[in-house]
């Protein structure tokens, strides 16, 4: 009897590391860009949480930055993974693209091209949704993703894409994106109904090295039920010389009925000739509706060589 309840601990252990071996997602995004150094004294910097608050729901730099880098040449290095319900890749797509513009128009030009696995659906248009999307939202390739006159409104209203409503998710956090259902409110995470399930942290130090920097987290408290919010993390960088913000990751996690998602996002900025322009861009995350297939997909999007041409 001893023996055979050995037997089965022990295989349950193989298995337990077994399946989290089998779980364990590859995070393309290996580039550490920010330290953190200490806590920072709020009083000797006479800053409090309100000022950071303030700070990010004014903020309009940040995708603004976006549209800025239409005027510029440069080079991006795109990694994307897809997986299947085990977390296992079963698809890749590496582009690497050279953006020119020459003040007149844009075009892009591909480098490096490659793809393996499942990508594409028969029609030519890619397996994920979410790969859709997020070309819509980061890379430039959609020019009504980032057309001179694009509105970051938030508004909801009936035109509104989900694609846009996801825009305002990204580049204006805090505020109450209309029209998704059943999550629309838990947006609002700095409104007096939600503060009470968020800490907040502060600390100070560098970005690339060089940068001083502050780091101001909104993290759910851990007595905050799952479902009470969608938004578990978001983190800001601000440039403690200008207060001008340099990154962002957000961790946002729901699950219903209807749906469920688990998406971990990280953007990052930094100035070229005074202006700020995106450096890199990062996701992990799994979504799950109705009606369409699971989606799990990582991505790493890294901007280089800026230049006016």
């Amino acid at each position: 009897m001893a023996k055979k309840i050995i037997f089965i601990a022990l295989f349950a252990i193989t298995y337990n590391l077994a399946y989290a071996q089998q779980i364990q997602r590859f995070n393309p995004d290996t580039i550490r860009t920010i330290v953190i150094d200490s806590a920072i004294n709020i009083r000797s910097h006479k800053l409090n949480a309100q000022d950071f608050i303030d700070a990010m729901l004014a903020d309009t730099s940040f995708y603004k930055a976006f549209h800025d880098m239409k005027a510029y040449a440069f080079v991006a290095e795109n990694r994307i993974y897809t997986y299947d319900k085990k977390n296992r890749i079963d698809g890749r797509m590496y582009r690497k693209i050279k953006h020119i513009n020459n003040g007149m128009d844009h075009k892009i030009e591909y480098i490096v091209k490659r793809d393996s696995g499942n990508v594409y659906k028969k029609n030519g248009k890619y397996q994920l949704y979410t790969i859709e999307m997020f070309d819509y939202v980061f890379s430039n390739t959609y020019k009504t993703g980032f057309s001179k006159n694009d509105a970051l409104t938030g508004s909801g209203g009936k035109n509104e894409s989900y694609k846009d409503k996801l825009k305002t998710l990204i580049f204006e956090p805090g505020r109450k994106v209309k029209g998704i259902p059943f999550i629309s409110s838990k947006t609002e995470v700095f409104s007096p109904e939600f503060r009470q399930f968020y800490n907040y942290q502060f600390a100070g130090g560098k970005y690339l090295d060089t940068i001083p920097v502050y780091r101001f987290r909104v993290v759910r408290k851990s007595s905050t039920a799952p479902n009470d919010v969608m938004i578990n993390e978001i983190t800001t960088i601000f440039d403690e010389r200008t207060f001008q913000i340099l990154g962002r990751y957000i961790d946002m996690k729901y699950s219903n009925l209807f749906f469920s998602f688990n998406v971990q996002m990280n953007i990052e900025m930094n100035n070229f000739g005074g202006e700020l322009l995106p450096v890199k861009i990062s996701y992990q995350g799994n979504w799950n509706v109705p009606f369409h297939k699971e989606e799990r997909a990582s991505f790493l999007i890294v901007h280089k060589d800026y230049k006016r041409e």
